[in-house]
């Protein structure tokens, strides 16, 4: 549809039909190309809190929550999890989906830009839509599938401002009329009331609905309505009360959203404390920092990485103050020039500050705990410069005798260099450790990629390379919450209890909070023997984390260690209730309602259930499972069954060479095979 309007409007263009419609066609096939190594990368950083962990995407009741309360793990963005939860039902966890998803929209809106300043008259529309569609600063919105809530809402958003150019357009407002009189009348009497003919109302209205749905996307949306004025003003069009009547609703919209988005990075995301109390004047040096920071990467997109380096603010440093100053001359500049180069440059400028504006800095965001600036933030304001740059551009080859044909063969350049760069930086995102390997390269000193990378090695198995990257990363930083915790796991699974008793003790004292600290000092006191100090920790982690099913599978253990049965067994539940795929949980609790001695315990058809779902759950290979499985047979009385899984489970424990099972599993056969059930002693 996008573009069948594009040919439409073709005579607004240097570019005929044939030509319109081969240059769509490359620059889809362009943009989707460049992308190729990311069609199949997977998730990474926080895709889990988004796709892969995100419970409001299976649920039954799901849809509903997502839109009518604040359980969302990040800010409010209904409609991209809306979105999210379509393709959990239509793809599960195949990644490849999301990406390609991610990769038509920010292609659509490439034509949306396109057939916007197309309609804007601003020449050079279709370079500028090349631009935007290839160049690498766009790789993190594009391959990070969390960042979905970046191009659907700049889909929306564009469509907002097409609409609202068509609405403005006065070629949408002529009465009809009847007669040439009474034309002539009517048009006069529409000029002096200054009301618009029904016919464009349908535009306004649908301008409403899709900002409504770009907030819903990412509330970065609610600076909009700064882009209807700068339309107005570009236009030449005046701004009367009027005007900004109908631009209320929009601010009203924008403003509610917004201060709900403040609102929930200080309660819900927690930008308190010292880390984020910057003052007045340090966060105006923070923002003219990053809007330059921006600016540089958008001409010169050299090192580009997911996590870049936080700067320090100084007041004390007059070299702090250059932004700022940089800023200043840059303003004056622009109000200078405007006598000659008309209002192109300051609605350019105004726009990417405008867009900018709510990530600067002046609202501090969760993120700014890690770096003031991230490449997503710009997907939208960079569209000021690279418009500005094109119209240049082709006003200036338009001048010369052979402007086109250079213009033409610059364009194959840009597009070609940019493309290049674009596959390059998206194949950083092929999987995590990709990725974190990749910004450690780009920034040694990033503790936060040492720790992501220690934690999806330590994921992975590999865990003296987890070690090492850990204790990189609290050389870098030691008060780093996250690295202490993930250090603790490792040092546990390297098997030295005391080691990660110590570092839990550690990390404790940064965040007493973490459930899951207390649940690896728990399971650490166990192995020491130190049962009471483990039920203490493992009950103070569900006291912080009440569903944590980890923390109720390992109480539930302890518990049994030290005879109290009938509690183990209620924690077994519990954990299974908040993780129904805890096969170790399904296999103990059916464990004891099959061999349990007291009569009172047992429960031979639950058992069965228990053990059929944890078998079925590791494949019907673990010797483990299938001896749990073998017993609850018995007990129900079903020896032909519980004979014949003994022997798999036996099988299944001689190929594993554990030969100490083996001779527990054949003993219990024995008992089988005479028709006696096992009972623990």
């Amino acid at each position: 549809m996008i573009i069948q309007i594009l040919v439409n409007r073709a005579k607004l263009f240097s570019l005929t039909r044939k030509r319109i419609w081969l240059f769509a066609m490359v620059l889809v096939l362009a943009t989707i190309f460049a992308y190729r190594p990311a069609w199949n990368g997977s998730f990474v950083w926080d895709d889990d809190f988004y796709v892969t962990k995100n419970r409001l995407l299976t649920a039954p009741d799901g849809l509903r929550r997502i839109w009518f309360s604040l359980e969302s793990p990040s800010q409010y963005f209904p409609l991209t999890y809306t979105s999210f939860r379509i393709e959990r039902a239509l793809w599960g966890l195949n990644p490849t989906g999301y990406h390609w998803v991610n990769i038509l929209l920010h292609t659509a809106n490439a034509l949306l830009l396109w057939r916007l300043l197309t309609e804007l008259g601003v020449p050079g529309a279709w370079l500028a839509a090349g631009i935007f569609a290839l160049h690498p600063v766009q790789v993190e919105s594009v391959a990070w599938i969390t960042e979905r809530k970046n191009v659907l809402m700049a889909f929306f958003f564009l469509l907002t401002l097409l609409v609202w150019a068509r609405f403005i357009d006065e070629r949408n407002q002529r009465p009809i009329q009847r007669s040439r009189a009474h034309r002539k009348q009517r048009a006069k009497e529409v000029t002096k009331a200054g009301k618009l003919n029904r016919l464009s109302w349908p535009f306004y209205w649908l301008a409403l609905i899709f900002y409504l749905l770009a907030l819903c996307s990412k509330t970065t949306a609610c600076t909009l309505p700064a882009a209807l004025f700068l339309i107005l003003w570009l236009q030449k069009k005046r701004i009367d009360w009027r005007r900004i009547l109908q631009i209320a609703p929009f601010i009203v919209l924008g403003f509610a959203m917004g201060l709900m988005a403040i609102w929930w990075e200080r309660y819900h995301q927690f930008t308190l404390g010292p880390m984020f109390a910057f003052g007045p004047l340090e966060r105006l040096i923070i923002a003219t920092h990053a809007a330059w920071f921006y600016l540089g990467k958008l001409f010169w997109p050299a090192k580009l990485t997911f996590i870049y380096p936080q700067w320090t603010v100084e007041l004390n440093n007059p070299f702090s103050y250059i932004w700022l100053v940089s800023g200043i001359a840059m303003c004056a500049a622009i109000y200078f020039a405007r006598r000659y180069v008309g209002r192109s440059v300051e609605v350019a400028a105004a726009f990417f500050v405008a867009t900018l504006s709510p990530v600067l800095g002046f609202i501090m965001l969760y993120t700014f705990r890690y770096t003031f600036v991230a490449d997503h933030y710009q997907y939208l304001a960079c569209i000021g410069p690279i418009a500005l740059v094109s119209a240049g551009l082709v006003t200036v080859s338009n001048s010369l005798e052979y402007g086109p044909r250079f213009l033409s063969v610059l364009g194959i350049v840009i597009f070609s260099a940019l493309g290049l760069l674009t596959w390059r930086q998206s194949a950083s995102y092929r999987d995590s450790e990709t990725l974190w390997r990749t910004t450690i390269d780009k920034d040694p000193g990033c503790w936060m990629a040492e720790t992501n990378l220690g934690s999806e090695l330590l994921k992975g198995g590999d865990i003296d390379g987890a070690i090492a990257h850990l204790e990189k990363s609290l050389r870098l930083k030691f008060d780093v919450l996250e690295a202490h915790n993930a250090l603790t796991w490792a040092l546990f699974r390297k098997g030295d209890a005391d080691a990660a008793i110590a570092e839990a003790h550690v990390a404790l004292n940064f965040d007493p909070t973490n459930a899951d600290t207390h649940t690896v000092l728990g399971m650490a006191l166990m192995t020491k023997g130190r049962l009471d100090e483990a039920i203490a920790q493992l009950s103070k982690a569900i006291e912080l984390l009440p569903n944590h099913s980890r923390a109720h599978y390992h109480l539930a253990v302890a518990l049994a260690e030290k005879g109290e049965t009938v509690d183990a067994i209620a924690h077994y539940e519990k954990a299974i209730k908040a993780q129904p795929d805890l096969f170790e949980a399904l296999t103990n609790l059916a464990w004891i309602f099959s061999s349990s001695s007291d009569a009172n315990i047992r429960n031979g058809p639950k058992a069965v259930e228990l053990a059929e779902e944890a078998t079925r759950l590791t494949g019907d290979t673990s010797p483990v499972v299938l001896r749990t499985l073998a017993a609850a047979y018995a007990t129900n009385k079903s020896f032909a069954k519980a004979v014949e899984t003994s022997r798999r489970a036996l099988q299944s424990a001689q190929q594993q060479r554990n030969s100490e099972l083996a001779e527990t599993i054949r003993h219990e056969m024995s008992l089988y095979k005479v028709g006696l059930p096992y009972r623990a002693p």
